[in-house]
């Protein structure tokens, strides 16, 4: 299959190399000096999934070559950016899977690319983080999960999904896309936050005894919220749900603790930042999940510009 991965960061380089190393033709896009090492000298993939290096082609330009799959891995703020993009890639028959954490990136680009081509997909349990341009890491490696955006053939996706599962992913198809979202954001929420504000991993961070009651308060409102708003997450307990992610990587740092360690802007918005947004339309507050994005949204102040 000829895939192209838009957002080739730590998460983006993962999905890259496996799918890579399973035989398909790859074409990684991503920005700066990590792109060009793997353009170079390929790129490595270390951790739960093995060490290997693979190569392929990368560019920081979209290719003007239509794909049979496009992965948009890219942070959510990047998604507006893209999206208008990636039109010379995409024939009658191109899938586009989209893959960012939080909610509501997956509107934006549908109307770019039109819905009914449109998958939406989680990864859940990685831990991944880079170690050097051209060289990535994850700690573990728990489950894909894809569905259809909107009106996307079940056959589409179950074709994708097996492209996936030949690469060595967990891989698992789901009806309701938007219950997918929050069972992930839940846990999300629990770790973002809280560990971009202390430094902590996901497994320190849960049986801290100052800070772990406040991830487990931030998961307990996510938890809330989403089952005010009528959203059929398959969630009984959400404090066992996020202790039982953080147990499966404990040494995970979360993509917004890296971004404020590297003086980045982060997906805070769409994560902790969500369950505010989406408590209002329930007639609900969501005051620790506000707390902690404000906190957040205090310390990037000083960043450079996105």
């Amino acid at each position: 299959m000829k895939i192209a991965i838009v957002g080739c960061g730590a998460m983006g380089s993962i999905y890259a190399g496996l799918l890579a190393d399973a035989g398909n033709e790859l074409f990684a896009i991503d920005r700066g000096d990590h792109v060009a090492a793997i353009a170079a000298r390929g790129l490595r993939v270390e951790g739960a999934s093995g060490d290997r290096t693979v190569a392929m082609q990368a560019s920081t330009d979209v290719p003007n070559e239509v794909m049979d799959l496009v992965i948009v891995a890219v942070k959510a703020a990047g998604v507006p950016v893209v999206a208008p993009k990636l039109a010379p890639m995409l024939g009658e028959h191109t899938i586009v899977l989209t893959i960012q954490n939080g909610v509501g990136s997956a509107d934006i680009l549908a109307e770019h690319v039109g819905a009914d081509r449109m998958m939406l997909g989680i990864a859940g349990g990685f831990g991944a983080a880079k170690v050097a341009p051209g060289h990535v890491f994850h700690n573990a490696m728990n489950v894909i999960k894809v569905g259809a955006y909107s009106g996307l053939a079940r056959e589409d996706v179950e074709r994708i999904a097996t492209v996936w599962r030949a690469a060595g992913f967990r891989t698992e198809t789901a009806d309701d896309v938007v219950a997918m979202q929050w069972e992930k954001l839940i846990c999300n929420v629990a770790y973002s936050g809280p560990c971009a504000l202390t430094g902590m991993t996901a497994g320190e961070m849960m049986d801290d005894p100052e800070m772990g009651p406040v991830s487990r308060a931030a998961a307990i409102e996510a938890w809330t919220v989403a089952r005010a708003l009528g959203i059929g997450i398959k969630v009984d307990d959400p404090v066992r749900h996020v202790r039982d992610f953080a147990a499966g990587m404990p040494n995970a740092r979360p993509s917004v603790l890296q971004d404020v360690e590297r003086q980045r802007h982060s997906e805070i918005d769409v994560i902790n930042g969500a369950i505010p947004v989406a408590a209002a339309r329930a007639g609900l507050e969501a005051p620790v999940n506000a707390t902690l994005t404000a906190l957040v949204k205090q310390r990037e102040r000083s960043f450079p510009p996105r």
